[in-house]
């Protein structure tokens, strides 16, 4: 038996040479090889559960607590399992249908539980190398399953890594053999034919038919010696392309490694770029999230500030609209007032007016009627001087 170091690097091997074998647009290819091998990752570990369970005090440092617990939970339901299939028959009658849903829910259980088990154990590389030393408490049976199940593996990836071309030649040939030994076979039984009729015919054409026997059978072993050296130059062909694909692979293999590590540069060189961008944009962050509080509290102090100033504003305003309240009561009655007054020096103004204007035409008549007198007087006076003209006796008298 290989040890496990040994079947470790055979299949890192094999791995990497189906890598080289894939053809580049072979996606499904890569996806059904990844799947098979994922596959006997857990079937290895899945055949190795119940001695693992049983020296869990061997493994609980490797394993952890977590693991731990879930193999105990496993173990749990396995003896759940075991107590309920070995009922007495008579209950597992009478209880068909209970011990059937029982029996539902426990695969379900287990089904879950292994699943679990795998991806923990599968998520730590050291615990699975770890684990592989013990290939030899796995059981005869589990033992044949894998490697029935690789050889499953080793087949299907041949098939698909044989190229269409490839698989055409061998189809091709396959068909040109079967054609020869069809035709082997007719003539076989032409010839059978013939020496049946040849026995009926008589004894003098036996020798004859033997002899034409003889050279069929020897033609026929000629003709299956030329299809052993055929398949055997097949072989040796096929050996050789073998080697050269081989040979390729690995020249291929290599520039994928070194692609592989330039790649893994690339990328560490692009994590640690992140990581700086990522440190620079959470300090930033915390900048922000800080002016963001202190401008928060800001914000809180300066309106506790304006919602005092604007309660005392509002106060103000409402007593100011009270007195503006006032003050037009007091304004609808001075303007009122104002309007009387008004009223009343209208009216004393047009009286004034009027009496000015009586006393003007009284003014005027009087200086009219002042002049008429005047002038009434100035007439009479010299009417009076002239009248002693006319009659001077009568004017010495008037003297005396």
């Amino acid at each position: 038996m290989a040890t496990p170091e040994e079947e470790t690097t055979t299949l890192g091997e094999m791995k990497m040479l189906e890598t080289c074998h894939l053809q580049p647009d072979g996606t499904e290819t890569e996806r059904i090889i990844t799947v098979l091998d994922e596959t006997a990752a857990k079937l290895e570990m899945s055949s190795l559960l119940p001695h693992i369970i049983n020296s869990l005090d061997k493994f609980a440092d490797v394993l952890g607590p977590e693991i731990t617990n879930s193999l105990i939970q496993h173990q749990k339901l396995s003896n759940e399992m075991e107590q309920l299939l070995a009922s007495p028959e008579e209950e597992a009658t009478m209880k068909a249908e209970e011990q059937q849903g029982c029996l539902c829910l426990l695969e379900q259980g287990l089904t879950r539980s292994v699943r679990d088990v795998l991806r923990l154990i599968l998520a730590n590389p050291s615990l699975c190398q770890a684990l592989r030393q013990e290939t030899w408490a796995r059981k005869s049976p589990a033992e044949e399953f894998i490697k029935a199940f690789g050889e499953f593996r080793n087949f299907m990836i041949e098939r698909l890594l044989t190229s269409p071309v490839e698989e055409e030649e061998k189809l091709r040939l396959l068909e040109d053999i079967s054609l020869q030994i069809k035709k082997s076979t007719e003539a076989i039984a032409a010839l059978q034919a013939e020496l049946a009729a040849a026995c009926q015919a008589g004894e003098e054409e036996i020798h004859k038919k033997d002899q034409v026997i003889k050279d069929l059978e020897t033609s026929m072993q000629d003709l299956a010696k030329d299809c052993k050296a055929g398949i055997q130059q097949m072989k040796q062909e096929g050996d050789k392309q073998h080697e050269n694909d081989l040979q390729f692979s690995q020249a291929k293999c290599a520039r994928l490694q070194e692609d592989i590590e330039q790649l893994r540069a690339q990328l560490s060189a692009l994590i640690r770029e992140h990581r700086a961008s990522e440190l620079d944009l959470k300090q930033r962050k915390r900048r922000v999230e800080t002016e963001i509080v202190n401008w928060i509290q800001k914000y809180n102090t300066d309106m506790g500030e304006k919602q005092a100033e604007y309660e005392e504003v509002s106060a103000a305003y409402s007593e100011e609209q009270a007195q503006l309240s006032l003050l037009l009561e007091r304004r609808l009655v001075l303007l009122q007032e104002y309007s009387q007054i008004e009223e009343e020096r209208r009216k004393r103004q047009k009286e004034e007016e009027e009496a000015l204007e009586e006393l003007n035409t009284k003014t005027l008549a009087a200086t009219c009627i002042q002049a008429f007198w005047r002038g009434y007087l100035v007439r009479s006076l010299f009417k009076l001087k002239k009248k002693p003209k006319k009659g001077k006796g009568k004017g010495k008298k008037a003297k005396k």
